[in-house]
């Protein structure tokens, strides 16, 4: 599959820099297969039924992107995605090529880290020295919440506008983004539909956010993040008349633990046609970025008619990207 397949012509205007208040009221294209509904997030109860499984992805977004001084006096990041049992980081440094490996990271208080090998890609080893504090509490005086790029220098009012109303364990590089529409008055009414609710973890990190940089699809090289489904609530998935899945992250999760058989581990689950689904049915999405691998995993999911629905919420003025609107979609035969 070439990349070029998942290109479309994005305009600046659509990218979403805020999320709307409510969350619920967020714009939400329904796929009808021959037409297609407008409603809005807080419409998702009355579209579930009874057996209905909806998974979300309860990661919680760390404060993982520290800006530091170089000696030079020249400014440098590091991006935190994931802790390895060491006590090292996998992280994002720059300029990666002016900090060689044994230097080290001195921030204006007790927190600092060391630099390691290049893991290739901006991509290095990194521990953090915490002078005896606890790494949550360093990161909530040095870290900021990691709002993707695109954004152009955006901030946040309130930080906890980019973590879910359900998330639990802070581990993440990047929020799971559909689940930010939700609302704790939407999950009660998808109780009230006769819906279940269960939540599994994938912590995200570059697998998920990192474009796809190779002409053809299958080139691209996916990278590990960690997932966990716990017994209960595989249990529960399995037994679901459909499977609701918040998220393309959540999509990841529960498909890794199908295709392996394993409830945790690390997966680097490439999703692209042609993919043979095992567990999900329906989807709550965002709308992606072109040449994207969550763009690869729509068109697996619902064909090329997902080039029909961008177009259409395109020409109807949704929002697109993190704080964007989103759409229900099934899967396809």
């Amino acid at each position: 599959m070439e990349t070029a397949e998942l290109d479309y012509p994005l305009p600046d205007a659509a990218i979403a820099r805020s999320g709307v208040e409510p969350r619920d009221a967020a714009r939400l294209l329904v796929d009808r297969h021959d037409h297609v509904q407008h409603r809005r997030v807080r419409d998702l109860p009355s579209l579930l039924r009874p057996g209905d499984v909806v998974v979300l992805n309860d990661t919680r977004v760390l404060p993982a992107r520290i800006r530091f001084r170089r000696s030079t006096g020249g400014s440098g990041e590091i991006l935190l995605l994931a802790e390895e049992a060491d006590g090292w980081w996998e992280a994002l440094v720059r300029p990666s090529a002016k900090l060689p490996a044994g230097s080290r990271v001195q921030l204006d208080g007790e927190l600092s880290f060391d630099i390691a090998e290049d893991l290739g890609e901006g991509r290095r080893r990194v521990r953090p020295n915490l002078g005896g504090a606890e790494l949550l509490d360093a990161l909530g005086i040095y870290g900021e919440m990691p709002l993707p790029p695109y954004l152009g220098g955006v901030e946040l009012g309130d930080p906890e506008r980019y973590q879910t109303v359900y998330s639990s364990r802070p581990a993440s590089a990047a929020a799971p983004t559909a689940g930010l529409h939700l609302t704790e008055e939407v999950l009660a009414g998808i109780r009230e539909a006769g819906a279940e609710l269960v939540a599994v973890e994938l912590v995200v990190g570059l697998g998920t956010f990192r474009p796809i940089a190779t002409d053809r699809v299958e080139d691209h090289e996916m990278h590990a993040e960690h997932y966990r489904v716990s017994p209960e609530s595989w249990e529960v998935i399995r037994g679901a008349r459909r499977v609701f899945a918040v998220g393309t992250t959540t999509v990841r999760a529960i498909e890794s633990a199908a295709v392996t058989g394993e409830m945790s581990g690390s997966t680097r689950l490439f999703i692209r046609r042609p993919y043979p689904w095992q567990v999900v049915d329906v989807l709550l999405t965002n709308f992606h970025l072109p040449r994207s691998s969550l763009l690869a995993m729509i068109d697996a999911f619902v064909g090329p008619r997902w080039r029909v629905l961008y177009e259409t919420a395109l020409g109807e003025g949704y929002r697109f990207l993190s704080f964007g609107d989103a759409m229900l979609v099934e899967r396809s035969a």
